[in-house]
């Protein structure tokens, strides 16, 4: 798919993984909605590139659907839809104090992870199927989500997190075979230790040694690395149906 021209929306563009996405987009020519509840940050982002921002709950799918259509009224259908939108609080099976799992905080990482991912992925797909093909395979979209490593090698204390992660990949290969008479193509990538806001609130020592267990190179991602994948999937018509590490070969230790 040639992205230059394109309408594109991203979920979680505010901010990480998705404003870098944003920018990466907006530079190769597609017109940018950033979908997000941080109003400032997403503006901003927003204004830089010369795209639309939208406060946005992904966890509510009405509210996706009438901010897709907002982005479709400003800049076309999208035919690139990128998922980034997530949030990862820690808390393990039981407690110290012998308190199971707080089901609400279980619930929460799974309605903004994975409820977030499928709201922002059907409902911009609803849109697509509506769209002229183009190009010699005939395509008419591609959705790139946004999995984790830890959907593989989930550490202690993140079973929210490492069940919604692991869901959303594990929803990559039928969505992609639902979508394949339409010429819709989706992937995930899953991202390993980044430079994210999650990870930027670490105390820098903390940061050094976890970029310091990645084999090589013996660092961070950044997020302008994650954003070149996407980048990728978008032009590349054969990737499809797949989940992609992106972690410099580290797997997770328990902890």
């Amino acid at each position: 798919m040639k992205i230059a021209g394109c309408a594109a929306v991203v979920s979680g563009g505010a901010s990480g993984l998705g404003a870098a996405t944003a920018r990466a987009l907006a530079e190769r020519g597609a017109t940018v909605t950033v979908l997000d509840l941080n109003r400032d940050a997403g503006e901003a982002v927003a204004d830089e590139i010369g795209g639309l921002f939208v406060a946005t709950d992904v966890t509510d799918g009405t509210a996706v659907s009438a901010a897709l259509a907002k982005a479709a009224e400003a800049h076309g259908v999208a035919r690139i839809a990128v998922s980034c939108a997530g949030i990862a609080p820690g808390a393990k099976t039981v407690d110290r104090e012998g308190k199971p799992h707080d089901p609400d905080v279980f619930a929460k990482v799974m309605a903004v992870n994975l409820m977030g991912t499928f709201n922002l992925a059907t409902q911009a797909a609803a849109g697509m199927v509506a769209l002229e093909p183009e190009g010699e395979d005939g395509e008419r979209g591609v959705i790139v989500n946004t999995a984790s490593i830890a959907a593989y090698e989930g550490q202690i204390g993140q079973i929210g997190y490492a069940a919604s992660k692991g869901a959303v990949a594990a929803m990559t290969l039928p969505m992609a075979r639902d979508l394949h008479r339409q010429g819709i193509r989706v992937c995930a990538i899953a991202p390993g230790m980044f430079e994210t806001p999650m990870v930027e609130g670490l105390p820098t020592e903390v940061r050094e040694s976890l970029g310091a267990a990645v084999p090589f190179p013996p660092r961070l991602g950044k997020p302008s690395e994650f954003a070149r994948l996407v980048l990728e999937i978008a032009e590349n018509p054969m990737l499809n149906g797949t989940v992609m590490r992106l972690d410099g070969a580290i797997r997770l230790a328990p902890r």
